[in-house]
């Protein structure tokens, strides 16, 4: 990493990937580890909207959800000292990925197709996923943004089957492997 990502990874840390690789859950506790504010963006736009995800993509569709997604991912990333779980399509917009490499450490966690399969098989909250063949989609999905995933991150994690804090610490190994120096630890895990 250069110098200045180094001091911005005392900011902010933008976690992307798919559905299902665990952003939510994995900012949430690395927030806590971090002593840093967690934001998911989805959770924003649906608080901004007063509205949920699958009704934005049933009533306005995809472009417009994905309008106010690179809206929501503009404001988020100009904050400070915060952990923020990106929705699975927000690399989608070049400006969005332009935010978000410019303004803090991104981490891909990356999950199998069968992992997310599972995780999501229940989910009736992923727009995406109501399908035929959910598999046929993630795997579809995965072709088409893994390499924006690539593209905007510092880090890779593969989220595979450790538990949360697992994850946690491998993030955080990686991330004082990265900056040469040992990541504070805000709050125990």
């Amino acid at each position: 990493m250069a110098a200045r990502k180094l001091l911005e990874l005392r900011e902010n840390i933008f976690l992307v990937g798919l559905m299902g690789a665990g952003k939510t859950t994995v900012g949430r506790a690395l927030a806590r580890r971090l002593g840093k504010q967690f934001i998911d963006s989805d959770h924003e736009i649906e608080a901004r909207t007063g509205a949920s995800i699958p009704w934005i993509f049933e009533i306005e569709g995809e472009a417009s959800f994905r309008a106010r997604e690179a809206e929501v991912i503009r404001d988020l990333t100009s904050r400070s000292d915060i952990v923020l779980a990106t929705g699975g399509g927000a690399i989608l917009k070049p400006e969005s990925r332009e935010y978000l490499k410019a303004r803090g450490t991104v981490i891909y966690l990356r999950a199998s197709v069968n992992s997310i399969l599972q995780r999501t098989s229940h989910d009736k909250n992923r727009p995406l996923l109501q399908t035929a063949d959910p598999r046929q989609r993630i795997e579809q999905l995965m072709r088409e943004r893994e390499p924006l995933y690539l593209e905007v991150a510092d880090l890779v994690v593969d989220t595979g089957r450790p538990n949360v804090q697992s994850l946690v610490q491998t993030i955080l190994g990686q991330l004082e492997l990265a900056d040469g120096k040992q990541v504070p630890d805000g709050k125990p895990g």
